[in-house]
């Protein structure tokens, strides 16, 4: 799940860059509010954590201007700012969830992937298609109820075409799903990964679409 996590503090922002890659999660991370900007405009996100006090603009202008330009993506307001009417105005202004810090990370990766269920139309916790069961906040995938063992890459490119079934999706768009903007990506990263996880999958459950790019579709 791709996340863009907006923070300016730079003790707090490594903290949770850590955490959530160490949750399973691709974070992206923006310093400052013409980062964010600038990240929303060329990236699509699961989910934004988006700080209010951010500089240059502050994070409540932000998810203005979101809502504005009709950006529907999930938005959790992380922050300080306790006080009931700064929550009721975050919540207001079109704000998903509203998390105040301190918090716990374990709290904040299952609100997290509340916010991408209900993006997604769903009201349970894991992404099933006949045989295939994924479940992304234990990160386990069962084929006919057997334990699937997978790679972090391997489980993020299932994951991944399982929120999305039968939508062709392209190299480009599962590099970006898969590697945050600042990690390395090898020519052919996306199609080994994929090489390896349609091996273990030891069907076609994930099927190339000519010059056009890959999807998952739902055996019997």
């Amino acid at each position: 799940m791709k996340l863009l996590l907006a923070e300016d503090d730079v003790m707090l922002g490594s903290s949770m860059e850590k955490g959530l890659d160490l949750a399973g999660f691709q974070v992206d991370w923006a310093k400052t509010g013409d980062q964010v900007v600038d990240a929303l405009g060329r990236r699509s996100y699961d989910v934004v954590l988006l700080d209010i006090g951010l500089p240059k603009p502050d994070g409540l202008q932000i998810l203005r201007w979101m809502r504005n330009e009709g950006q529907t993506t999930p938005v959790m307001l992380v922050t300080a700012r306790d006080a009931v009417p700064d929550r009721v105005a975050g919540l207001n202004q079109g704000a998903d969830d509203y998390l105040t810090k301190p918090f716990d990370l374990d709290e904040l990766c299952a609100r997290i992937h509340a916010l991408a269920r209900r993006q997604g139309g769903r009201v349970t916790a894991h992404l099933q298609l006949g045989r295939l069961e994924v479940w992304p906040a234990e990160r386990e995938a069962l084929l006919s109820g057997k334990h699937l063992s997978l790679s972090q890459r391997e489980f993020d490119l299932l994951a991944t075409f399982a929120r999305q079934p039968g939508v062709v999706l392209s190299v480009e768009q599962l590099e970006k799903q898969l590697y945050g903007w600042s990690e390395d990506i090898s020519s052919n990263a996306v199609e080994v990964h994929l090489h390896h996880l349609r091996r273990k999958l030891g069907e076609p459950w994930i099927v190339n679409v000519r010059g056009v790019g890959y999807k998952l579709v739902q055996l019997p």
